[in-house]
C-alpha cells in the first residue's frame, strides 16, 4: 500500500499540492489525470522518492518493491539491452554484482564462501537464475528480437528503445508501478500487450496518459488532480468524465427533484456496471462500480475548449486525388505506390509502422516535401488547414503577443476583424483576460497547439489535415477536439495515436508501407482484426 501525508508542494506562489491525503491500494490500476501543469507526473516522482515534497510523507509498505518507467532514453547508452531490462530489479542486479565480485576475488576465503552461500539464496529467491530468460521472454513480447539483445542501447532505434525501456519498468513483477506516458512512441500490437499484460496485474499501478481508450482498458480508478487536491473515483475514465458530466448537469438543473436525480445515476452506474463485466479488468470494475456511493459522483471543475470548425463553402466532386506518390529518405523508400482518390464525407486515418512516413506523406501533399515520383492535385473548390506534427516555425523568434499573433493568419476575405473578433477565437480554446498579451516566444507545448487550432478556425476550411493533433494537449482539449471531428460535416485527414480518436472519427482507412498501401471504407477497430487486412500487412512489412 502507498500513503501520501499530508503532502504539500510549492514553487514560489504556484501552490501544486496543499496538504493532499490518499491512500493506493493492491490490485488496483490508478489513472492520474488532470490538466496540463496541475502536477500530474510531478505527484508520480514525488511517490518515487525523485522529488522532495514541502511537507508531509510517503509511506510504503515495508519491503515492496517499486519500479519506474524511465523517460531518459539516453540514460543506459553504454548498457546492453537486456541487461537494461536486469537493471529494473535493482536488488536482483545488486545482488548479482556482489556475489560475482566475491568469487572473482583471489583470495577467495571461507567466509566469503559463506557470503556467496547467502547471496545465492537470496539471488534465487528473486528469480536470479531464470531472470535473463524472463527479460528476454518479456522483450520479446515487446517486439523487441533476440538479435538486439547484447546491442548497446546507443545503438538501437528509439521507438525500440521505448520498449526496453518499459520492459525494465514491469520486469520481475514489482509490488508497485508508476508508468508516466507509458503509450508514446509504441505501436498498436504493443499497446494491445501492455493493456492485457496491465489488465491481470495484480499489484499496484498508477498511470499517466492523455490515451483515453489506454485508461478505458486498464483503470479501475482515476486519481483526479484538480485545486492542488487528488481525489480517488471508482471506475475508468469514461465513467468519471460522464458521471461528472451527468452530476453537471444535474446540478444545473433546479426543478428537478433529489429522488429523480438519484434515480439517474443509479440507472447509470448500473449501465456501467453492465459493461464493465465485458472489460479486461471485468471482476474488480464491475464489483467496484457496484459499491460505489452515489455521493462519490460530483461534478468536473474542468473547462472544456470550444474547437468549432466551420467551412465558407461545400467541398466540391474533385478533393485529392493522387497517384503513385513514392517517397525516399537518404536513399530509404518510406513509402511507394500510393494511389487513392477521396470522395465527399471521407474522414480518412492514415496509418504506417514507421511514423516518419505520415508526417512526410502529409508533408508531400502540403507542398512542403518533394516526392521522389508521382503527383497529387487537389480540387479547386478545397480550402485546406494543416495542423503539423512540428509547429516550431510558426512560433520561431516570434515576440508577438497572441492577438497579434492571430492577427497575421486572418483571411483577406474576412470583414470586421476587432479586438473582440480575435479573443473570441483565443477564447475558445481557453485564453481569456490578459493571458492575450501573452508573448507566443514563451507558450507551452499545449498553449502552441491550442494556438495553431485558432488559427485553423480563423480559416473556415472544408479540408482538415492533423497530423497527431492530440500530442501536448489535455483530455479536456482532446475530447473537444475529437467531439467536433465526429460532427465536423466534410474531409478530415488524420493520424494519430489517441485510439479512441482515431476509432470514433474515421470511416476510411489508408495504411503507407514501403511497398504499397491498403485502402478500406471500415473504422480502426473493424480494420485492426480483419484476416484479409492482416495477411496483406504481412505481406508488405515482410
Amino acid at each position: 500500500m502507498i500513503s501520501a501525508n499530508n503532502i504539500t508542494l510549492a514553487y514560489g506562489k504556484r501552490v501544486l499540492f496543499d496538504e493532499v491525503n490518499i491512500g493506493f491500494t493492491k490490485g488496483n490500476c490508478y489513472g492520474v489525470i488532470g490538466a496540463n501543469g496541475a502536477g500530474k507526473s510531478t505527484f508520480l516522482k514525488i511517490i518515487s522518492g525523485e522529488i522532495e515534497p514541502n511537507k508531509g510523507t510517503i509511506d510504503i509498505t515495508p519491503g515492496e518493491r517499486m519500479a519506474v518507467l524511465s523517460q531518459n532514453q539516453f540514460g543506459f547508452d553504454e548498457t546492453t539491452v537486456l541487461n537494461t531490462v536486469l537493471m529494473g530489479h535493482k536488488k536482483m542486479w545488486k545482488v548479482m554484482h556482489e556475489k560475482d565480485a566475491l568469487y572473482a576475488k583471489e583470495d577467495f576465503s571461507e567466509a566469503d564462501g559463506i557470503k556467496a552461500g547467502d547471496l545465492e539464496h537470496e539471488f534465487g529467491e528473486m528469480g536470479g537464475y531464470t531472470a535473463e530468460s524472463d527479460a528476454a521472454t518479456l522483450l520479446n513480447d515487446l517486439g523487441v528480437k533476440d538479435d538486439l539483445l547484447q546491442v548497446l542501447m546507443k545503438d538501437i532505434a528509439a521507438n525500440i528503445k521505448v520498449r526496453v525501456l518499459l520492459a525494465q519498468a514491469i520486469f520481475g513483477n514489482p509490488d508497485i508501478l508508476l508508468l508516466d506516458e507509458p503509450t508514446n512512441n509504441l505501436d498498436v500490437e504493443t499497446i494491445s500487450w501492455l493493456e492485457n499484460f496491465l489488465a491481470d496485474y495484480q499489484n499496484i499501478v498508477l498511470v499517466v496518459s492523455h490515451d483515453r481508450h489506454f485508461l478505458d482498458s486498464v483503470c479501475t480508478h482515476v486519481a483526479d488532480v484538480d485545486r492542488s487536491k487528488i481525489k480517488i473515483y471508482t471506475g475508468n475514465y469514461s465513467f468519471w468524465y460522464e458521471s461528472s458530466q451527468l452530476a453537471a448537469r444535474q446540478m444545473s438543473d433546479k426543478n428537478k427533484k433529489n429522488e429523480d436525480k438519484r434515480k439517474d445515476l443509479l440507472e447509470f452506474i448500473a449501465r456501467f456496471s453492465a459493461n464493465a463485466s465485458k472489460s479486461k479488468q471485468a471482476t474488480s470494475r464491475k464489483k467496484a462500480l457496484e459499491k460505489l456511493v452515489i455521493e462519490d459522483i460530483e461534478p468536473s471543475n474542468r473547462k472544456y475548449p470550444g474547437i468549432i470548425f466551420k467551412q465558407d463553402r461545400e467541398v466540391g466532386n474533385e478533393i485529392l486525388k493522387v497517384d503513385n506518390l513514392k517517397l525516399q529518405i537518404e536513399g530509404k523508400t518510406i513509402f511507394d505506390r500510393i494511389k487513392f482518390d477521396i470522395q465527399k464525407g471521407d474522414k480518412i486515418a492514415f496509418i504506417s509502422r514507421d511514423p516518419i512516413a505520415l508526417t512526410s506523406f502529409f508533408e508531400v501533399i502540403n507542398g512542403r516535401l518533394k516526392a521522389a515520383n508521382g503527383t497529387y492535385e487537389w480540387g479547386t473548390t478545397v480550402t485546406t488547414a494543416y495542423l503539423p506534427n512540428d509547429n516550431s516555425e510558426y512560433f520561431e523568434g516570434s515576440t508577438l503577443n497572441l492577438m497579434d499573433w492571430l492577427r497575421q493568419y486572418v483571411p483577406p476575405t474576412t470583414k470586421d476583424v476587432d479586438e473582440d473578433f480575435l479573443r473570441g477565437f483565443l477564447g475558445k480554446m481557453l485564453f481569456s483576460g490578459d493571458e492575450i498579451l501573452k508573448k507566443t516566444n514563451v507558450l507551452s507545448g499545449g498553449e502552441k497547439v491550442r494556438c495553431m487550432v485558432s488559427k485553423m478556425m480563423l480559416q473556415n476550411p472544408n479540408v482538415l489535415i492533423l497530423d497527431e493533433p492530440t500530442n501536448h494537449l489535455d483530455l479536456e482539449s482532446i475530447i473537444s477536439f475529437n467531439d467536433n471531428m465526429v460532427t465536423y460535416p466534410s474531409v478530415i485527414l488524420v493520424t494519430t495515436h489517441d485510439h479512441q480518436f482515431m476509432q470514433t472519427v474515421a470511416n476510411r482507412i489508408i495504411e503507407l508501407t514501403p511497398k504499397g498501401m491498403i485502402d478500406r471504407l471500415m473504422t480502426y477497430d473493424e480494420y485492426l482484426v480483419d484476416e484479409r487486412v492482416k495477411a496483406m500487412r504481412e505481406e508488405l512489412y515482410s
